[in-house]
């Protein structure tokens, strides 16, 4: 019978000692000369039909063991972390320590752990955490949402005239440092208001004054503060050509327009339901302040040791996200590093204490969850389950390359974390 022997290491690793005896260790050499033997050919013989003596002396003794020993260690492993109930991460080093022919097999295995997590008084931390108070939502932002809402319900005008404010344009335009056209600084047919401040600060009050089909050139500064690191303060020189200009006709508000969007009876109903739309928000925007400022303060408090496995892996995580992000935009994650001048190693340094953040509150809140016993129901894992199905069944080629593994994983854990947040507010 295979003997197994765990050791604690430090940083949250352990290791395994496994003893496989010889008559047992057979088997798995009986089985690797069955899987070799198909692809030999010896004459006189069918594939693999050769006497086993024929076929390992063609093969090779070596080949044989070495064969043998994968697969003891792939069956022998996996049964080992499941009865000694080790949560393993990552990859396992194995070191073979002893394989000779009718000898016991030995090995090691250096296994990175989940590692151990130790919280403080999390339910005091979170009580100590003040709920914001909704406000009143005051009369000027509800006229505020309505105007909004009539611009979106302006019918647009072509005019030969010069572009005003509050015009709706559409532009060409191409923006370039040092001569050189910046990631995503092309676009055709651009729509926008003038004056929604969209673009940086000056860029539409160059508008003002433009015809249709008129081109101009001119020359701004990008903000210090502008989200693109690397174009933030930097002079360009922005090419556009007015392509047409279109003044807004709104509507007028009153009962009217109130019944033109929907349910509404009268203006009076469109405002109160405004009203409650905008109380929502805010107590949503509370409820993730007050969660966020809950999970800081657990977090400040956490003792854990994270294994590098974990940290790399995460990081890994946060790369893949960031890649898709800036593909969205136009530019590739090596054209993005060559623009800051920094490195694929240099982007990784940056991201350790961030990484180590999220894995701290990743596997605080499965602590807590694990402490207080909660999980979500069977039940509402398959509803939330075929909603994601539902919704991904719908996009292109997805639906053959699903991991059912993954994703009932991944909604098991959003759901958890909803219920711990759900009873941290209500201690």
């Amino acid at each position: 019978m295979t003997q197994v022997k765990t050791e604690k290491l430090s940083g949250s690793r352990v290791s395994l000692s496994v003893t496989i005896p010889a008559k047992e260790f057979e088997s798995f050499q009986k089985q690797a000369l069955e899987h070799l033997a198909k692809d030999i050919k010896i004459d006189g013989f069918r594939p693999g039909k050769a006497p086993h003596s024929m076929i390992e002396e063609k093969i090779g003794s070596e080949k044989i063991i070495a064969e043998a020993a994968e697969r003891a260690v792939k069956k022998s492993y996996v049964d080992a972390i499941t009865k000694n109930k080790i949560e393993a991460i990552g990859e396992p080093k194995i070191t073979v320590t002893k394989i000779a022919p009718g000898n016991d097999f030995e090995y090691k295995a250096e296994i990175s752990v989940l590692p151990k997590i130790v919280l403080g008084d999390y339910r005091k931390q979170a009580k100590e955490i003040k709920k914001t108070a909704p406000t009143e939502i005051k009369a000027e932002e509800i006229e505020k949402e309505i105007e909004l809402i009539r611009g979106s319900r302006a019918k647009l005008i072509t005019v030969s005239r010069e572009a005003r404010k509050e015009d709706r344009v559409e532009i060409d335009f191409q923006v370039l440092i040092d001569g050189k056209e910046i990631p995503g600084g092309t676009s055709k047919n651009h729509p926008l208001t003038i004056g929604e401040s969209y673009f940086i600060p000056g860029f539409e009050d160059k508008l003002i004054g433009m015809k249709a089909n008129e081109d101009k050139q001119f020359e701004l500064t990008f903000p210090e503060d502008y989200h693109k690191k690397e174009l933030a303060g930097k002079p360009a020189l922005f090419k556009v050509t007015m392509k047409i200009v279109q003044e807004k006709d709104l509507p007028e508000i009153s009962d009217n327009f109130a019944k033109g969007l929907g349910e509404f009876e009268n203006l009076d109903k469109l405002k109160a339901s405004i009203k409650e739309g905008m109380e929502m928000e805010q107590k949503k925007k509370n409820g993730e302040k007050w969660r966020q400022d809950a999970l800081e303060k657990i977090i400040a408090d956490v003792n854990i040791e994270v294994p590098d496995v974990l940290l790399e892996g995460e990081i890994d995580k946060m790369v893949a996200e960031f890649e898709q992000n800036i593909a969205s935009t136009g530019m590739n994650l090596d054209k993005y590093l060559e623009s800051v001048k920094k490195t694929i190693e240099g982007l990784r340094e940056d991201w350790k204490e961030p990484a180590l953040h999220r894995i701290k509150a990743a596997l605080a809140l499965q602590e807590i969850a694990r402490l207080e016993n909660i999980s979500p129901e069977n039940s509402e894992i398959e509803e939330e389950l075929n909603k994601t199905l539902a919704y991904l069944k719908n996009q292109a080629d997805v639906e053959k390359n699903l991991d059912m593994e993954r994703i009932y994983n991944y909604t098991k854990g959003v759901l958890t974390n909803e219920k711990v947040f759900h009873f941290l507010e209500n201690l």
